[in-house]
């Protein structure tokens, strides 16, 4: 894990004891989540947040005015921590580690499901079903479509990977062939 993954699980473990004494877990989350997805969709507000010549001062003042009114005062706390620490780049990695860390307490789970056409919504809530009850968790589904895959699927959660795909079981076969030569 690199140090600035480290460094996000870090400040999202610190927002998230903030939002879950506040009461405000799922807002917290939401307002990251949207700040993450403005500075990570932007090309010259990164650019911005990154440049060497300027000043934190400004940086700081900059971040306050674009998100004023717009989250809550710990969040803001944290965006300018981060930001007067150099690690303005590190916003999505610690919304994405605050999301881990929400879902974990609250028994929630992220399925990233890819397969390789469009899953209709009676299949994700099937798959998000069957694996609420492997995992014991609320699954919620994010579906990839990768025609690679050729048939089947493959679900991601966490660090867990459950492939039922057809290219892998096909690769597994074409495996045993060259190991019995």
């Amino acid at each position: 894990m690199s140090a600035m993954a480290v460094a996000a699980k870090r400040y999202a473990k610190a927002l998230f004891a903030v939002a879950q004494e506040k009461n405000a877990v799922e807002d917290t989350g939401a307002q990251l989540d949207a700040v993450a997805g403005a500075l990570g969709g932007d090309a010259d507000i990164r650019a911005f947040f990154q440049h060497p010549n300027i000043g934190m001062d400004a940086k700081v003042r900059a971040l306050q005015q674009a998100v004023s009114g717009q989250v809550s005062e710990h969040v803001l706390n944290t965006l300018k921590l981060l930001v007067e620490r150099g690690r303005g780049s590190a916003i999505g990695d610690v919304a994405s580690a605050y999301r881990n860390i929400a879902n974990e307490a609250l028994g929630r789970a992220q399925a990233r499901v890819t397969s390789a056409y469009e899953l209709t919504a009676e299949q994700q809530q099937e798959i998000a079903r069957k694996f609420g009850a492997i995992t014991g968790k609320e699954v919620t589904v994010d579906t990839v479509v990768d025609a690679s895959l050729l048939g089947g699927i493959r679900v991601r959660i966490g660090d867990t990977l459950y492939d039922g795909s057809l290219s892998t079981k096909l690769a597994e076969i074409e495996k045993s062939f060259n190991h019995a030569r």
